[in-house]
């Protein structure tokens, strides 16, 4: 049985990291905004704070997530209001065309390389034809002011803070061009596409080919 990686910092996840996340997470609220009577998959739904920015009446919320203790805050954070499962989000348990919006935020970074195709690929099987997929991750630049600088070595940090692993898929994700060369490859249309000020953080917003 694969171990939780996150079973013991799962309880600090968003004091730690979601002050930084919440300003990129409410652009993406512009961009696809919040509205009623949709399906939402998040992919690597962490703790569910993205879900809950979702929370609209008749809307159908579902969270995959491969850590188990994630999960427990995500299930803490929304009750009954989302459907939470465990599960890999290279192969992703649900029907074709069954999503409106699938998002996978701040996820494909600490991927290995050879998985974050999948997860392209697996968005696109699940969303529905006219629907939208939503990536929010690390930018490798350039950064073009001081604070670009230090919002990117605190965010080196805290991904050295996760441990090599994780540090070393997100090195190949920035070294390589991150979402910009991870898109391109797929058969995804770039509907809109954002930059973060200080270009650290980047939001593509998808449309299935």
């Amino acid at each position: 049985m694969q171990q939780d990686t996150y079973r013991y910092h799962a309880r600090f996840y968003d004091l730690l990291y979601e002050p930084a996340a919440r300003i990129v997470r409410d652009i993406g609220q512009l961009i696809y905004p919040p509205r009623e009577n949709i399906a939402i998959l998040d992919v690597g739904c962490g703790t569910g704070t993205q879900l809950a920015l979702y929370q609209k009446p008749g809307c159908r919320l579902v969270g995959l997530d491969s850590s188990p203790a994630m999960l427990a805050q995500a299930a803490h954070k929304l009750g009954t209001t989302a459907e939470l499962q465990v599960g890999e989000a290279t192969q992703i348990p649900f029907a074709a065309g069954s999503f409106d919006l699938v998002t996978v935020i701040f996820v494909l970074h600490e991927m290995s390389p050879e998985d974050r195709p999948a997860v392209l690929q697996e968005s696109r099987r699940v969303v529905k034809p006219d629907g939208r997929i939503m990536l929010i991750d690390y930018h490798p630049g350039p950064y073009p002011w001081l604070m670009g600088q230090v919002w990117h070595h605190l965010i080196r940090l805290m991904e050295i803070s996760a441990g090599p692993e994780h540090f070393g898929n997100y090195r190949h994700f920035m070294a390589s061009g991150g979402l910009d060369t991870l898109v391109a490859g797929q058969p995804l249309r770039v509907d809109q596409r954002y930059v973060s000020e200080h270009g650290v953080t980047a939001i593509h917003l998808l449309c299935p080919e």
